[in-house]
């Protein structure tokens, strides 16, 4: 704090002080029993001569606890400096809406007080800095809820209809790095099986940015390609996303902050990440995996089932041969090695479901024929 704002504070003090001097004194000549007491009740001069003094003595006092009252008010600038600075927004517009509904409600009921007495307008003020400060508080933690409600609101939507503040159109989500730079993310919110909300945090892109400026070439295709693929989701299809300015600066890897995100909103992840979502189970939070529905909606193959593959490389076992269907399924033929690069019949005769995906086993049609 410079010496100007000092000085400046140091007079505004002074001044305060002389006015509640002043009103105390005035307060205090117009009661009849403090006048008696000094006997001053029917003395002009001596009433005027104590207004002085009261006035005199106020200031003084208020000019020795400048230099106390300048310490508190830094130290309060600061700390309002230092939270601003992590808050976003989002977070300030809505905590000062939060705090000036709650001021408006708060002022019609504690106004009946302070028509009575001083000490009672103190009182209704401590209830009014309360009541901001919880207003602004609930304001800034059911933000996201907030801007659904509005949202659902301009759009003929229906309020929520539960506790979480789901409405009709779906559970907000969201969308982690890598389901971003997957890109299928697009195709699932074209078909329409994909509702609600999508948010982006913050964080995420900054990631997604650092890599598409990466100085390797295959990490900076990733990047582009992340990005790429939101631009086509924001302007080609018809899906509310929202951007999320909310951040957890003393929490460093972007998982992490994504789960704690999660929990706050109150949200699902959608991710295409194996270990983020055994962390997520672990801590609580829905998670929507993309591996876990493209494997859900692969064709059923039951074993029995005869199909004609292409063989094109050879498998870890001896003899073995892989091929792969058109979703990516692998197939791994008994004896199929000799056969790469051929057309052949084969016999599904197991099926494996793993974490990684699903995988065939099948022999070749013409060798059970043979032992039939």
């Amino acid at each position: 704090m410079n010496n100007l704002i000092k000085k400046g504070l140091k007079g505004l003090f002074i001044f305060i002080g002389l006015i509640l001097g002043f009103l105390i004194g005035v307060a205090l000549i117009r009661n009849a029993n403090f006048t008696n007491f000094l006997g001053i009740s029917n003395n002009f001069a001596y009433k005027a001569l104590f207004l002085t003094f009261s006035t005199i003595i106020f200031g003084f006092i208020l000019f020795l606890l400048t230099p106390v009252l300048n310490t508190l008010i830094v130290k309060l600038i600061n700390y309002i400096e230092k939270s601003l600075q992590r808050m976003t927004v989002n977070e300030i517009v809505f905590g000062t809406l939060g705090a000036f509904i709650a001021l408006v409600i708060t002022s019609l009921v504690v106004s009946l007080f302070s028509t009575i007495n001083i000490f009672l307008t103190l009182i209704a003020v401590i209830i009014d800095i309360i009541m901001a400060s919880i207003g602004a508080d609930i304001a800034i933690k059911k933000r996201e809820e907030i801007l659904n409600f509005i949202v659902n609101i301009k759009k003929g939507g229906s309020l929520p209809k539960d506790k979480k503040g789901n409405s009709g159109k779906g559970d907000s989500k969201i969308l982690d790095t890598s389901v971003i730079i997957d890109g299928r993310i697009f195709d699932i919110c074209r078909t329409g099986f994909v509702e609600g909300t999508l948010i982006i945090p913050n964080f995420v892109l900054e990631e997604l940015r650092h890599i598409a400026d990466s100085s390797d070439s295959l990490k900076r295709n990733r990047g582009r390609r992340g990005l790429d693929i939101l631009n086509r989701i924001q302007n080609e299809l018809n899906v509310d996303i929202s951007i999320c300015e909310k951040d957890f600066p003393n929490i460093a890897e972007v998982d992490s902050k994504l789960l704690k995100l999660a929990q706050q909103l109150n949200c699902k992840v959608v991710t295409n990440d194996y270990n983020l979502n055994k962390v997520a189970e672990f801590q609580g939070v829905s998670v929507l995996n993309i591996n876990e529905l493209a494997n859900s909606v692969k064709p059923v193959v039951l074993p029995g089932e005869e199909m004609i593959i292409q063989i094109i490389k050879d498998g870890k076992e001896s003899g073995q041969g892989v091929a792969y269907l058109d979703d990516g399924t692998m197939i791994v033929v008994e004896g199929g090695r000799r056969h790469i690069g051929e057309a052949m019949g084969v016999i599904v005769t197991s099926v494996l479901q793993t974490a990684a995906g699903r995988m065939i086993f099948a022999k070749q049609k013409d060798a059970i024929d043979k032992i039939g």
